[in-house]
């Protein structure tokens, strides 16, 4: 009976105690569910060419969400997304991603792309600084670890004025993002990609 009794008071410790809260448990997840398709479980794509969401900056996620809502931001698969997003609350999909721990990409970069594109990110280190951290306080994103694969794209919609086109307070970093030779873009999204 001793035997019997130990298990029963082992199982009602083992179910009485909380478990732990992971993503799942999130407020906002089942509003950023339908995010999971492209950007990965919990915000962490796995893809070369689809931004990490996870670890964000809440503020930085709902006004991209809201730019790609409005057309400020153009991108024919976000919109409708981000319209959805924010039907069911930009505030909790942000904060859902915003909450949730961030794995740099698993897509490895070319070490030699890496060396040139450290030499060549100083223009970028205003903003997103040494390590590629960001400053959520001015709404600059952090890119360390970020796919290379979409890093490159971003820098280059920025260079043709195609990302937020007409945002003012972009304007000044287009500019400097134009001063960047086509043949670094690639080499510099490959040394912020490899940052962890």
């Amino acid at each position: 009976m001793a035997p019997i009794v130990t298990l029963a008071l082992l199982l009602l410790a083992l179910f009485a105690a909380p478990a732990a809260a992971g993503p799942l448990d999130h407020p906002g997840y089942a509003k950023a569910f339908s995010c999971s398709a492209c950007h990965g479980f919990a915000g962490n794509s796995k893809s070369a060419t689809m931004p990490v969401l996870a670890g964000m900056n809440a503020a930085y996620l709902k006004k991209a969400l809201q730019d790609y809502a409005a057309g400020k931001r153009p991108s024919p698969e976000m919109e409708p997304y981000s319209k959805m997003a924010i039907q069911l609350g930009a505030d909790d999909v942000a904060a859902y991603f915003a909450a949730q721990t961030r794995q740099p990409t698993p897509v490895a970069a070319d070490p030699a792309a890496v060396a040139r594109g450290r030499a060549a990110s100083q223009p970028c280190v205003t903003c997103h600084g040494a390590e590629g951290k960001g400053d959520p306080s001015k709404g600059v994103p952090a890119i360390a670890g970020q796919p290379a694969g979409y890093l490159q794209s971003q820098i280059v919609l920025f260079k043709a004025d195609r990302r937020s086109p007409g945002d003012e307070p972009l304007k000044q970093m287009k500019t400097l993002m134009r001063s960047i030779p086509d043949s670094a873009v690639g080499d510099i999204a490959a040394y912020y990609s490899s940052l962890r």
